[in-house]
């Protein structure tokens, strides 16, 4: 594709390169060479972008002139993404039903759907339009899901979860597992408490590898639109997640828990049980929610607090010592 092909389609403007060059593939600013478009979002490796070999590079409107072509957008991460489609053509999966898949008379599957290889469909399940579902996917009874799923292998659907149009599971993803309530009677024993109610997905949502969204006891658990979770994440029975949300790898999500619109949980963040996550808050990695965070707030550390504020308990970390040292000396 020629450069000046690349720049209509990403809606770019190029600057300092011929609009005849070819390009020929997508790769990282350091392993990228003639032919290879790349791209700097992260401030953190504009010096590589000096160097790189690429025949160009998707920049932002004010990133500073460099030798290779640029092609400059207001948005350069969103147009590297768009690029890859340009140059990359996910799998195709031709409709039809494996023979060694397992569909109950009673299940409704919509038009062209491909189903694969010891799949199991259960009772009363209703399937849309375009599905695909690879190997050993499990879609239990009385679940309804809309157009184009996808499901990659050993991805559950239980039972009675409701899934919207455009939802993608990820390998060993598990939607609507029981959620974790047990009661201690008088002898110090635990009682399961059941789980009936399901767990619901609106429209295009994405789970990624071997995360689960429990089922309730009461109520739902509800996932809205938009919502994008990562790896080994964990939400809890009767959590509400908002829409355009972020869950990065291993958030844990506990019981009851509200996670407003636009919400960014960075990897490894855990939020406790029956408390509110505003609309647009952002959480660092490693950070535990303990009480209710406002609208629109930075928060880290453990509880977490307001971010500038952990950043000067962070400061103080490593003179602890020293000052602990010179109160002592004083108080002797």
């Amino acid at each position: 594709m020629k450069l000046s092909q690349l720049a209509d389609a990403l809606d770019a403007c190029l600057e300092n390169g011929s609009p005849d060059t070819e390009i020929n593939g997508i790769a990282g600013i350091e392993a990228a060479g003639p032919g290879d478009l790349t791209f700097v979002a992260n401030p953190k490796y504009s010096a590589l972008a000096k160097t790189t070999n690429a025949s160009a590079v998707i920049v932002g409107l004010d990133f500073p002139a460099i030798g290779s072509a640029m092609l400059r957008s207001k948005n350069p991460y969103l147009a590297f993404a768009q690029a890859i489609k340009l140059f990359y053509e996910a799998p195709k999966y031709d409709p039809g039903i494996h023979a060694t898949a397992v569909i109950h008379r009673s299940a409704k599957i919509g038009d062209n759907a491909h189903i694969g290889p010891y799949v199991v469909i259960d009772e009363n399940v209703r399937l849309g339009k375009n599905a695909v579902l690879l190997a050993h996917v499990v879609i239990y009874r009385d679940a309804v899901i809309g157009d184009n799923f996808f499901a990659h292998a050993h991805a559950v659907v239980r039972e009675s979860c409701r899934l919207g149009d455009n939802v993608t599971l990820q390998n060993g993803a598990v939607i609507g597992a029981d959620g974790f309530g047990f009661a201690k009677d008088d002898a110090g024993r635990w009682h399961k408490i059941p789980q009936p109610q399901p767990a619901v997905l609106e429209n295009d949502v994405e789970v990624q590898a071997n995360s689960c969204i429990d089922r309730a006891s009461v109520g739902e658990t509800h996932i809205s639109r938009g919502v994008k979770i990562d790896n080994l994440v964990q939400i809890g029975h009767g959590s509400r997640v908002g829409e355009d949300s972020l869950l990065a790898a291993q958030v844990g999500i506990a019981g009851s828990t509200e996670i407003g619109k636009k919400v960014i949980l960075t990897g490894q963040v855990g939020v406790v049980g029956h408390c509110t996550v505003g609309d647009g808050a952002i959480v660092t990695p490693q950070s535990g929610v303990a009480g209710d965070i406002p609208a629109g707030a930075i928060v880290s550390g453990a509880p977490a607090v307001d971010h500038k504020l952990w950043l000067k308990y962070s400061a103080l970390l490593s003179k602890l010592p020293e000052m602990a040292r010179a109160l002592r000396s004083k108080t002797k």
